[in-house]
């Protein structure tokens, strides 16, 4: 029974080690797995990452070109067809190169642009970032299409949107006076409006002067003061000075300072003169006598000074340079416009109101085949751009918004203005004398005639997309 108890014990030797190398096995070969494992893990979690830092290049790409697009401003008149090639070449020809960035215009076989290009533009070195975009023209002429795509490493991810053309809204001619230069008034003057106050208020950027609104003597201005230099100050001296209906420091409380700047309009001379029928000649018209004008055209050069009464009906055109003096009364049922250059504030160009003028609406137009189209070019008195407008003499209304590089009220100038005044230069607009101004604009709510609203591009967030594979 001894020996046979130890013979069973003698067979069972070494299991030990078989099942411990059977575990050790099992063991390394998980471990082998995780490790294996961990390591696709890894680089599936950096590819993530890539994957990560090359969307968000596409999308800082995206802001990027918005911020460029957002730059440009098309003139109203450029037809939907020409926009795009408007957009191209103000980006590559002009914005784009000022600050350094390469693009390049891609065009059809008529030479009109349909794409512009942008290649690996830079955004982090140190993360191996950058993007790439495709301005391209689509279909619909109000759209244009954005393809954007970011690198990370070897990752890219390409976004696209939209960009639409849609018209930028002017409120200029929500105030009665819209000035880029500063405001002076001088003497006994008053600025109200025959509605309600706010039909007198006034918006100045003054940019390049700090003191942009100065009131000196017994001037008031009925309703409320928008400043967009944040450095400027107001000047007000003497005791009726006063804004808002308040004098002193209480009138200040009506002045805003530092405000956002709006736009103003960009005028569209060349519209009027579609109804031009008829030419001035100074060796055929006498203006020392009363005369009438319809739909005329007064060439450059020519400086005609209107001694007699005239009458003016329609159109009245006046090409630059020229200095147009109207020393007699002068009665207008129509508008009068001047081409010049809305960046011109030399004063070379003059428009000079010396005598008592009479106004009415474009619509009291006689019903004849001359004037039609012009009756329904409705809210506008006087556009002349590059010219400076002096009034000297009384008037009872002026129907309509008067713009102008420079504008001028002194003597007895005075009565209502249906609409607003919009002075283009940042030369001091001066109001002196006994020149009250009583603005009216209830039932203004649209744009003066004549007037483009300019075109700009806005991103249209609901279009965005990521595009899939890429």
């Amino acid at each position: 029974m001894n020996r046979y108890k130890g013979r069973n014990r003698y067979l069972r030797q070494g299991a030990v080690l078989i099942i411990a190398v059977i575990f050790v096995a099992i063991f390394s070969s998980l471990a082998l797995a995780m490790l294996t494992m961990s390591s696709t893990n890894v680089q599936v979690a950096d590819n993530h990452y890539k994957a990560n830092r090359a969307l968000e290049g596409a999308q800082s790409g995206l802001e990027v070109m918005c911020y460029w697009l957002g730059r440009v401003a098309i003139l109203g008149d450029v037809s939907h067809g020409n926009r795009f090639t408007y957009l191209a070449n103000q980006l590559v020809d002009v914005d784009l190169t000022t600050a350094g960035i390469s693009a390049d215009k891609i065009c059809d076989e008529s030479g009109n642009p349909v794409a512009v290009n942008l290649n690996n533009i830079n955004i982090s070195s140190l993360a191996a970032q950058s993007f790439s975009a495709s301005i391209q023209k689509t279909a619909n002429l109000d759209v244009v299409q954005l393809n954007i795509t970011g690198n990370a490493d070897s990752i890219s991810r390409t976004i696209s949107a939209n960009c639409l053309f849609e018209t930028r809204e002017h409120n200029v001619f929500d105030y009665g006076v819209a000035t880029r230069g500063p405001l002076s008034l001088l003497g006994n003057i008053e600025m109200s409006g025959t509605n309600v106050h706010t039909d007198s208020d006034v918006y100045i950027e003054s940019s390049s002067q700090n003191e942009a609104l100065s009131i000196i003597g017994n001037s008031q201005i009925a309703g409320d003061v928008t400043i967009t230099n944040p450095d400027a100050y107001v000047t007000l001296q003497g005791g009726q000075a006063g804004i808002g209906g308040e004098f002193g420091e209480a009138a200040l409380d009506h002045v805003s300072v530092g405000d956002d700047p709006v736009e103003f309009p960009v005028p569209l001379t060349e519209h009027f003169e579609q109804y031009v029928q008829n030419v001035f000649d100074p060796t055929v018209h006498d203006t020392t006598t009363d005369n009438t004008f319809e739909n005329i055209r007064i060439p450059g050069g020519t400086n005609p000074t209107f001694s007699g009464s005239t009458t003016l009906n329609g159109i009245v055109f006046i090409e630059s340079p020229n200095i147009v003096t109207f020393t007699g009364n002068v009665d207008i049922t129509g508008i009068i416009v001047g081409d010049g250059d809305m960046y011109d504030n030399s004063g070379t160009n003059q428009i000079i109101f010396l005598g008592n003028v009479g106004s009415a609406p474009v619509t009291d137009l006689p019903e004849t085949e001359q004037f039609d189209g012009i009756r329904e070019e409705t809210g506008t008195f006087l556009m002349a751009p590059g010219f400076s407008a002096s009034f000297g003499g009384s008037f009872d209304t002026l129907n309509g918004a008067i713009a102008a590089n420079g504008i001028n009220f002194f003597g007895n100038a005075g009565g209502t203005i249906n609409g607003s005044i919009v002075n283009y230069s940042d030369t001091p607009m001066t109001l002196s004398g006994n020149s009250d101004l009583f603005f009216n604009r209830s039932g203004t709510t649209e744009v003066p005639a004549g007037f483009g609203p300019e075109i700009i591009l806005n991103y249209d967030a609901s279009s965005y997309s990521e595009v899939l594979g890429s």
